[in-house]
């Protein structure tokens, strides 16, 4: 166990930056903001902390649309604060992992702004250019991410189209051209010499194109209502073969600097994740987004289905992760309610793998209703009204019940409106309820600390009702069995029989149940969910005889 690497017991918390504490007064989050709050993050008890782009940029695409990849944006900060939350965190034994924005930069960056300037420039195949096709119109039909447009915009000075899988102001960097690669991985070396200990890279699949720029194929059951971009099969412009080569290259640098993490953005099947672990020579972590997917409806045997498909696909050596919600996905406790959100938390910090938590995740925040004059999102300005916009899911964070919830001064417009339920949603009052989902959140992170079978141990399903998802954790020393009720319904489960007589209960996501010896079975209340130790080990516990 010792010589594990630190994030496959890690549990990251993400903080999406402009959200998480305004320090200085003007109505947006900031890296002092984070590190006034470290004593929080530490109390919580979780082991490294996510910070999203914080680089110089013009904001078209909040922070994902970078100008200047080695410094920071003043409205964050300086250098010198990223390097004082570094060693913060460091000093508290956490851990720091950034952003890296790997296919494309803002439009604004001195880069472009010199491949813009002539055909002839040195830097001009640093980024995709193309002439016209016959018809005078863009080089392929390939489409823009967010409006559903075409992703070539027409320069009228230099007579050829750029690339922009995203928004025109995020033109598309050449990673085939060596230079720009060159330039691109020194914006890994400098952070990582500056001491992170990880990188998150953004829409990794995206940063190889097809070299023949063919057409993406049509969606033939594209409908309106569904997102603009999804006419067409994004084939040819993200996720190509060549997209390992650029993994494994990344992963060879990172591994330059010891244990370093090297996590990437795929909103991929499970089937496509786990071909992103390569041969152990790929992401250490391609990111599982299958729990926040529509193809997840929350049900028991929905969620006993991916959890056992992706334990079954996973390369051997590979190690999993999860994740119930993020910047660009609706908050988990608004798409299934309060009360199955607690089930998904016990879910999340007791599977095998590494844990992501978004911020307020641990208060059962909730998406909040922004009116129509307060909208942010690019995406949802290009496509509005079909429930693409992130601006809900990306409110400040809830601190206390005074005025803009802590977050930032009363007299000050936050960026984003606060959810109007922090008055009881927010960490002081949650602090104070021995029952609130923040006391069950920290209770789990304590829990997962002291039992090594819920950080590294081994996984297996166990038989149960339709409406329960029960698991087995163990490892040499302790036995764990976890029994999720996904219903509202009363529902009794007949224990494993190694459990039977011999075990006591945990931690109820309740918070109202502990200690007891259970006899031959398990009751669990409506939207309970239960974590049993088994209190007797006459040997190793690895059979799966249960299954």
């Amino acid at each position: 166990m010792s010589h594990s690497p630190w994030w496959k017991s890690a549990v990251i918390y993400q903080t999406y930056i402009r959200s998480f504490q305004d320090s200085n007064g003007d109505g947006i989050g900031d890296i002092p903001g984070i590190i006034q709050r470290l004593d929080y993050l530490e109390w919580l008890g979780i082991d490294a902390v996510w910070v999203t782009p914080f680089y110089p940029s013009p904001m078209a695409d909040f922070g994902y649309d970078v100008s200047d990849h080695t410094n920071v944006d003043p409205v964050f900060g300086t250098l010198s604060d990223i390097d004082s939350l570094i060693r913060n965190l460091h000093g508290s034994n956490l851990k720091i992992l950034i952003d890296f924005v790997a296919p494309h930069t803002s439009d604004r960056h001195q880069w472009f702004i010199e491949s813009r300037s002539s055909r002839f420039h040195p830097k001009r195949d640093w980024y995709i250019w193309k002439d016209p096709n016959a018809d005078g119109g863009p080089p392929n039909n390939w489409l823009g991410r967010f409006d559903g447009l075409s992703a070539w915009e027409w320069d009228g000075k230099t007579e050829q189209y750029y690339l922009h899988s995203f928004l025109k102001e995020q033109p598309d960097i050449n990673w085939r051209n060596p230079d720009a690669k060159q330039a691109m991985l020194d914006v890994l070396h400098f952070w990582l010499q500056r001491g992170v200990d990880g990188i998150r890279v953004d829409a990794a699949y995206r940063a190889f194109k097809d070299p023949q720029f063919r057409d993406n194929p049509v969606n033939p059951d594209w409908h309106p209502g569904m997102e603009p971009s999804d006419r067409l099969f994004e084939v040819f412009s993200k996720n190509i073969p060549e997209i390992h080569d650029f993994n494994r290259m990344l992963r060879t640098l990172v591994e330059q600097y010891g244990h370093r993490l090297l996590i990437g953005e795929l909103y991929k099947s499970l089937e496509e994740i786990i071909k992103h672990y390569g041969s152990n020579d790929e992401l250490h972590l391609p990111l599982n987004s299958e729990l926040m997917s529509v193809r997840c409806q929350w049900s028991a045997e929905c969620v006993r289905e991916i959890v056992d498909r992706y334990e079954r696909l996973l390369p051997e050596g590979a190690w999993p992760n999860w994740t119930l919600g993020n910047h660009d996905k609706h908050r988990v406790a608004s798409r299934i309610g309060i009360s199955q959100a607690k089930i998904g938390m016990m879910l999340l910090l007791t599977l095998r793998g590494t844990p992501t938590i978004y911020y307020g995740e641990e208060l059962g925040m909730e998406d909040a209703w922004i009116p129509s004059e307060h909208i942010q999102d690019p995406w949802e300005k290009k496509a509005p009204g079909i429930g693409v916009g992130r601006d809900c899911e990306r409110t400040p964070m809830l601190w206390d019940r005074s005025a803009n919830a802590g977050f930032c001064p009363p007299s000050v417009w936050p960026w984003l409106p606060i959810t109007h339920d922090y008055s009881n949603i927010n960490v002081e009052a949650q602090k104070q309820d021995s029952r609130s989902f923040l006391s069950l959140t920290r209770a789990l992170l304590h829990l997962r600390r002291q039992q090594p079978a819920l950080q590294l141990g081994d996984y297996v399903s166990l038989y149960s009702p339709s409406q329960l998802f029960c698991y087995r954790r163990f490892d040499e020393t302790s036995d764990l069995v976890v029994a999720l009720n996904f219903s509202s319904e009363y529902q009794k489960w007949v224990l494993p029989i190694e459990f039977r007589n011999q075990s006591k209960v945990l931690l109820s996501t309740f918070m109202d149940r502990q200690g007891g010896c259970l006899g031959d079975t398990l009751e669990l209340r409506g939207n309970e969910g239960l974590i049993l130790e088994r209190s007797y080990q006459s040997q190793s516990p690895h059979t799966k005889e249960q299954r």
